[in-house]
Formats: structure tokens, C-alpha cells, sequence
């Protein structure tokens, strides 16, 4: 299984309206994504920014294995950056 890396640089992006955070194997440097409406499922009360940030910090490895999945099954956007959605946190198959 490839290592991937996950720099501490969570931030929220207010032009895409998501959490970012980088992700590193090799020589890949990217970026992941999850939106507003993502967040807005997960959490009980309205996604400010500062409560998505948080609620990454709070599950930072679910994100980070959904992220390795997408990457691993070469689900990129054109861009080769990743987007996660709802389905990709709930999924559990490796």
C-alpha cells in the first residue's frame, strides 16, 4: 500500500465553499476537497466555516482514508486534485 502524506493545512476555501487540505505521495502534491453541503449532512447544526474546519480536525483520518481510496482507485478531478462527497466518507471498503 502506498504512504501517503497529509500536511497539517486544512483550511476553508470561501471561493469553492469547502475544506481543503493537501495530500503527498511521491511526487503527487495535491489537494482535497469537501464542500459545504458535505459538511452540512455531517454536522447537526449549520456548517459555519470555522464548524467544517473543526469537524475535519474532529475525523481528520476518515477524510484521509477516503482521500487514499479516491486516489488509489485513480478517481481524480481533471485537474488531478480530489473531491470527496458524502458516499466516499461512508464507504468502508478498502
Amino acid at each position: 500500500m502506498p504512504i501517503f502524506t497529509f500536511p497539517d493545512d486544512a483550511s476553508w476555501n470561501d471561493e469553492a465553499r469547502a475544506v481543503e487540505f493537501g495530500i503527498e505521495i511521491g511526487d503527487y502534491k495535491g489537494r482535497v476537497s469537501v464542500s459545504r453541503q458535505v459538511f452540512q449532512a455531517l454536522l447537526p447544526e449549520s456548517p459555519l466555516p470555522e464548524r467544517c474546519v473543526e469537524a475535519y480536525h474532529l475525523d481528520r483520518q476518515r477524510f484521509e482514508r477516503a482521500a487514499e481510496r479516491k486516489i488509489e482507485r485513480r478517481q481524480l478531478t481533471p485537474d488531478g486534485n480530489v473531491e470527496l462527497t458524502l458516499k466516499d466518507l461512508r464507504d468502508t471498503s478498502g
